[in-house]
């Protein structure tokens, strides 16, 4: 059957769960429909195609999407009784691990595309237009990456001054707890010129901080133009000499894979952000081995140590999951340990909930909902204090804040510190997407109020231009 060409002028929605990957994925899935006509409105009302970039990590997920999908059921079929249509497609992890269960529970859905797939995006929507159901959930041989269209100017530009760039997908780590392996595949790595090519575009349009995205990013090992096997630290290298990039971050990582080259370039690049989000998910020996982690406390505590002789003033967040199959008060007692003993700047904390397909969806001695509440509670307690602590740390300093948008009250704006805290100071407007130095003057509960040291208004070639160096105190 001959495939119609895609219709002109059509309204796009898509809708993001999860992780700062699924928000790149629907960025690019964006970039892949602008050639064919679909322009993104803001309101899901106003779509023609509504997609929903599902994420599998949060407890009942894929419910969450049914209880969606029906809501745009009942909107399509309004619409259908006024003479007009709504496409609809589910996209991301729930895609990828449930996608014939989506196609029997919800007929309502036009197309069924996992993370793999969407470079295929027009093709699949061609085939939805012409009445079939599309579903392709497959690990594409070819590279989704070499076969994205560049990011629309004005598209890139509506991102702001920061941007997210995926540099390395999948994970081969197998966590008993995680269903990554089974939805993102195998790690792989997108070629360093290729990278940079798009970190470019970025750069042009107006960019100045990166967060380089995977989920196991600092196993990133692509090839340059050389043939040569590069690493997360060498890649933030060459990333730092492209004009306008001031500011590097990168998430999630691995602490097996923290190499040695990676924090030296901590110690040595101004550029990369002193803010590492490094998850160990548990203190307990026993239920690390439990998870499939391949490290104890003790080999990750070391490593924070050589990351804290590197960069003196790095600040940590960390990821932990209470109730894990067979968790006694000892063991969520080293967990907390664990958190006294690094001292986080901040932290996601879960409850365990089965993940079907996982090795810790089978095992014996499930927590039961009670105790993993009240393990959570007091983690949290716990967390909470400790980022109050550290936002109460910087108050004194003077720290370089990238100021990102206007304030909540006229004559303020609004940025981030290397740490990722919001701060609130007074100053013109013009200022935006600048880097200045601001002293730290009052912490919230969740944000800094500062000062900015420069006079602006006397004295605007004095500001500070390219990235500050914070000072290793």
């Amino acid at each position: 059957m001959t495939e119609s060409p895609l219709p002109a002028t059509k309204k796009l929605f898509i809708k993001t769960y999860g992780c700062q990957m699924n928000v790149y994925d629907s960025d690019r899935m964006a970039d892949a429909l602008a050639p064919h006509g679909y322009e993104p409105v803001q309101a899901m009302e106003d779509a023609d195609l509504v997609v929903l970039n599902t994420c599998h990590i949060r407890e009942k997920a894929s419910e969450k999407v049914f209880s969606e999908i029906g809501r745009l059921r009942e909107m399509r079929d309004e619409r259908r009784l006024n003479g007009g249509d709504l496409m609809i497609g589910v996209a991301g992890c729930v895609a990828q691990a449930e996608g014939d269960e989506i196609v029997r529970r919800a007929p309502a859905v036009n197309l069924v595309f996992g993370p793999q797939s969407y470079h295929r995006l027009p093709e699949l929507l061609a085939r939805a237009h012409n009445g079939a159901r599309v579903v392709d959930t497959d690990f594409p041989a070819e590279d989704k990456f070499a076969h994205l269209p560049a990011a629309k100017r004005e598209v890139t530009r509506s991102r702001g001054l920061t941007a997210f760039l995926t540099v390395q997908e999948g994970c081969d780590k197998f966590c008993s707890f995680c269903v990554v392996p089974y939805t993102r595949g195998a790690e792989t790595s997108r070629p360093v010129e290729q990278v940079l090519r798009e970190a470019e575009q970025l750069a042009e349009a107006g960019v100045r901080e990166l967060t380089l995205l995977g989920q196991n990013v600092n196993a990133y090992h692509g090839l340059d133009s050389r043939g040569r096997t590069v690493g997360l630290g060498e890649l933030c290298y060459r990333l730092s000499l492209i004009p306008g990039i001031a500011r590097i971050r990168y998430t999630t990582s691995h602490p097996l894979d923290m190499t040695d080259e990676l924090i030296e370039m901590h110690r040595d690049l101004d550029a990369l952000m002193p803010y590492l989000h490094l998850p160990v998910q548990s203190g307990s020996d026993r239920i690390l081995k439990a998870m499939n982690r391949r490290h104890t406390a003790a080999e990750y505590l070391a490593v924070i140590d050589r990351i804290k002789a590197a960069r003196p003033d790095m600040a940590l967040s960390g990821d932990f999951i209470v109730g894990f199959p067979g968790e006694t008060d000892e063991d969520f007692e080293a967990t907390m340990e664990i958190v006294k003993a690094v001292g986080y700047a901040s932290a996601f904390t879960f409850k365990y909930s089965i993940r079907p397909g996982t090795p810790g969806a089978t095992m014996d001695n499930q927590v039961d909902d009670a105790v993993k509440a009240e393990r959570l509670q007091r983690l949290n307690e716990l967390i909470t204090a400790q980022m109050r602590d550290f936002l109460r740390s910087t108050v004194g300093r003077t720290l370089p804040v990238l100021i990102e948008k206007p304030g909540r009250n006229p004559g303020q704006v609004g940025g981030r510190s290397p740490y990722l805290q919001a701060v609130h100071m007074d100053g013109p407007e013009r200022l935006i997407g600048q880097i200045v130095p601001v002293t730290i003057v009052s912490a919230g509960n969740n944000s800094l109020a500062g000062k900015i040291v420069t006079d602006a208004e006397r004295n605007p070639d004095s500001l500070i231009e390219s990235q500050a160096t914070v000072s290793h105190a």
